[in-house]
C-alpha cells in the first residue's frame, strides 16, 4: 500500500507542477508546444496551456519526488514524462472535439494523464492490474475535487 501512496504522490506532483509552474512564473518560459500553429483540421494541435516548461519540468520534478520516497529516480521520470504524454494525448483529442483550451472535459482529463504513465511503469515494475487500476481511480477522483479547490485558492487558472 506504501507504493501505491507514492505512486499516487508521483501522479500528483505530475500533474500539478505545470499548474505550479504558471502561477510561480506566469508566461515567462512558458512556449506553447505546437507553436500555436494549426493541426491540418484547422485546429491547434494541443493549444496554448500545453507548454515545453510544463512538459519537461513534470518529469524533473517526479524524478526529484520519486528519489524523496526513496523510489528509483527513473521510476519518476517514467511515471512524470508519460503523465504529460497522456496530458498531451487528451488535449490533442479535446482540440479535435472542437473543445477550445482549458475546457472542461471530465475522464478525459484525468484517465490519459494516470493511465498511461501507470500502464508504462506496469510493464517495468509490476504494479498489477487491479492496482493499476485503483490508482487511476483514485487519481481521478482527487483531481476532480482538488481543482476547484485549487481554483479557490488561486492556485489553478480555471475550476477544473
Amino acid at each position: 500500500m506504501l507504493l501505491l501512496s507514492k505512486l499516487l504522490l508521483l501522479l500528483l506532483v505530475a500533474n500539478g507542477t505545470p499548474v505550479l509552474a504558471t502561477r510561480l512564473l506566469g508566461e515567462r518560459m512558458a512556449m506553447p508546444l505546437d507553436h500555436n500553429r494549426p493541426f491540418f483540421d484547422g485546429q491547434p494541435l494541443f493549444g496554448v496551456s500545453k507548454t515545453l516548461r510544463g512538459v519537461l519540468l513534470a518529469p524533473l520534478a517526479t524524478t526529484v519526488t520519486a528519489m524523496l520516497c526513496g523510489l528509483l529516480p527513473e521510476q519518476g521520470l517514467v511515471v512524470g514524462g508519460f503523465a504529460m504524454l497522456g496530458d498531451l494525448v487528451s488535449s490533442f483529442i479535446k482540440r479535435r472535439l472542437k473543445l477550445p483550451s482549458g475546457s472542461k472535459a471530465t475522464l478525459l482529463d484525468q484517465i490519459p494523464e494516470s493511465l498511461l504513465p501507470l500502464f508504462v511503469y506496469n510493464l517495468y515494475w509490476d504494479l498489477g492490474w487491479l492496482s493499476l487500476l485503483f490508482l487511476c481511480a483514485v487519481f481521478s477522483i482527487i483531481e476532480i475535487f482538488l481543482s476547484p479547490l485549487l481554483f479557490r485558492w488561486g492556485i489553478r487558472s480555471q475550476p477544473h
